[in-house]
């Protein structure tokens, strides 16, 4: 089943004057995220879709889309995304991978036309209670969380799901949420 996730990273770095992932506004979690959303042991998500809104300096947004259908010559390492990402944000090229200016907004509005929309949260509903059996976008927050405004911005179109009473890591989330939706007829 075909499946998205987008990662509001409040202080990702948007241009690529950096040393390290994580102090680049933390782009260390968005690599997290996308080898637990896009990676199997051995092979890619082909159905999976992730994108990473950066918000940090000097010229937010940029958004990163990381398509499994079409990504390729990419390992799981920090180093390799270190690299592909600073070559993306670049504005060069990488099979799989597109960077546009497209903000949080613009893309929850365009994804809720064909997709439903969750956003995680531990208040909720129980994903136990949610029928997975249909195109999905999850929305989640970086190290501090998504803002008060996007939420309420994303609840427009969708609602607030949760993995249970205990916070976990952005990453984590996806890799439960990717093992759900596995686990679908």
């Amino acid at each position: 089943m075909p499946r998205e996730f987008i990662l509001f990273s409040r202080q990702g770095r948007t241009d690529p004057a950096f040393t390290n992932l994580h102090d680049a506004g933390r782009l260390d979690i968005v690599h997290e995220c996308v080898v637990a959303g896009i990676f199997l042991s051995h092979g890619i998500r082909r159905n999976t879709t992730f994108h990473a809104v950066l918000n940090g300096p000097p010229n937010p947004p940029l958004r990163i889309e990381i398509r499994g259908e079409s990504l390729y010559d990419a390992r799981t390492d920090i180093d390799t995304w270190q690299s592909i990402l600073k070559k993306a944000i670049a504005g060069k090229q990488h099979p799989g991978i597109a960077v546009d200016k497209t903000g949080f907004e613009a893309l929850v509005k365009a994804k809720a036309q064909n997709s439903r929309v969750y956003v995680l949260e531990e208040g909720g509903k129980n994903v136990a209670d949610i029928d997975l059996a249909e195109p999905a976008v999850f929305i989640l927050g970086d190290q501090v969380g998504l803002p008060r405004k996007a939420e309420v911005y994303a609840l427009r179109y969708g609602e607030k799901i949760s993995l249970g009473k205990q916070p976990y890591l952005a990453a984590h989330c996806i890799t439960i949420l990717n093992y759900l939706l596995d686990r679908q007829p």
